[in-house]
């Protein structure tokens, strides 16, 4: 008889395992985010379980952690790790995506591209632990996001409607709204086992 997974890898097991049968009921993308929404609040309740191997900062860069992508491609789930400091590029995602904030904080700023020319920049709002907001192209699909804090690590939490790692999306010049492809890829080689002792 297998054991159950230790309790922290537990709830990112129960995560994944609801997506998966999200995922194969056929529906529609605001109802599919909503129920999205609700398993991330339920996930980022409690920061006892993302192992450490998958917080680690880089002392330059912000990382990108795979923790898990569906095999026939309908969602993925990554940790962001921020070092102090740390901000992306303006950039997209071409699928919805919902980010939950685990640890410390961060802000968002989305921009509006109307055509050729200057992006338009809203507002930064800041994400605090247990914060949760949504992207998507019916929504709203452009911003960039940075570490609040100066002296410390910020982790979110994202979930997307595909790969992330593997899409093609873009960065953009927001002075001239001049778009670059870019594909992510993923900081880690390796992601947590599910049904394993805990990877720590």
């Amino acid at each position: 008889m297998n054991a159950s997974p230790p309790k922290r890898l537990s709830a990112l097991k129960d995560m994944v395992q609801a997506m998966t049968r999200l995922s194969g009921d056929a529906l529609d993308e605001p109802t599919l985010v909503a129920h999205g929404q609700r398993l991330m609040r339920t996930l980022i309740a409690k920061d006892d379980w993302l192992p450490d191997m998958l917080a680690q900062p880089h002392p330059e860069f912000y990382r990108q952690y795979l923790l898990h992508a569906d095999p026939l491609g309908r969602f993925s789930l990554v940790s962001f790790v921020w070092g102090p400091g740390q901000q992306t590029p303006v950039h997209d995602h071409t699928v919805w995506g919902i980010i939950g904030m685990l640890r410390g904080a961060e802000f968002s700023q989305a921009y509006t591209a109307s055509g050729l020319g200057p992006l338009q920049a809203g507002p930064e709002h800041r994400l605090d632990p247990g914060d949760v907001e949504v992207v998507s192209p019916t929504v709203g699909d452009i911003h960039r996001v940075r570490n609040a804090h100066a002296d410390q690590v910020s982790i979110s939490i994202h979930m997307y409607g595909g790969n992330i790692g593997e899409i093609s999306r873009h960065v953009f010049d927001p002075a001239t709204g001049q778009p670059k492809p870019f594909v992510s890829g993923y900081s880690n080689t390796m992601v947590p086992n599910l049904w394993g002792p805990d990877p720590q």
